[in-house]
């Protein structure tokens, strides 16, 4: 799997720029790995509805293929997308978004934090109360509201084409949170979500871009 860091790069032509590399590549063509940050926009995943957006502002929204539904990326972010030929990596789709998010929970517990799957809401998820806590969620969720408790860290959404993967997940490491109170992410309205920072966790982009890169390039080509 070849890594590209590409820096600050804004959506629409990184968006673009996947879906040439996919629709462009053949059985021989290597994996690679974008790592990168975007300027403020709102993506809406092919389950997004208009109403969760609900003060986009000077924001841009744009509309994607994507699984899932809305959410933000800013600075402060680090985007990671796979572009994994999934037929020759000898996987499906679940089993590519639990290496994805198996990665996320290994970058966390670098730093001591310990994130959590919710059954049917892809990303990855840290206890409000205690970030740190190696404590598994105990029980069944509450019935009116699966995140009681819970911020989310990490949003993800593939699509695949030709059996081949792109977009991929977002972790949140120190950015403005303030854009999110302005949709219902991932399509739950009041989910809260944080940030390493927010946590108490200070790490430079770099570092933490460096890290989830290591951890899914040993994850999707295992």
């Amino acid at each position: 799997m070849q890594r590209r860091l590409l820096g600050r790069v804004e959506y629409l032509p990184t968006y673009e720029a996947m879906q040439a590399f996919t629709a462009s590549r053949d059985e021989a063509t290597p994996d690679e790995l974008w790592l990168c940050e975007h300027p403020p926009v709102y993506t809406q995943g092919l389950a997004g509805r208009a109403e969760h957006v609900l003060a986009a502002g000077a924001i841009p929204v744009v509309q994607t293929n994507r699984g899932g539904q809305v959410t933000f990326h800013g600075p402060g972010q680090v985007v990671a997308y796979p572009l994994v030929d999934l037929r020759r990596a000898g996987y499906f789709v679940k089993e590519f978004v639990y290496r994805i998010e198996e990665a996320v929970l290994r970058t966390l517990a670098h730093y001591g934090v310990t994130g959590h799957r919710v059954a049917g809401a892809p990303g990855i998820y840290v206890r409000l109360d205690d970030p740190f806590s190696h404590q598994a969620l105990a029980g069944p969720a509450h019935p009116h509201d699966p995140f009681r408790g819970l911020g989310k860290i990490a949003a993800l959404g593939v699509k695949v084409s030709r059996h081949c993967s792109y977009h991929g997940v977002a972790l949140n490491v120190a950015m403005d949170l303030e854009p999110f109170s302005r949709i219902d992410p991932c399509g739950y309205a009041g989910l809260r979500t944080v940030d390493l920072s927010t946590i108490g966790v200070s790490t430079p982009w770099h570092e933490a871009a460096h890290l989830l890169g290591q951890k899914l390039e040993g994850l999707l080509a295992a």
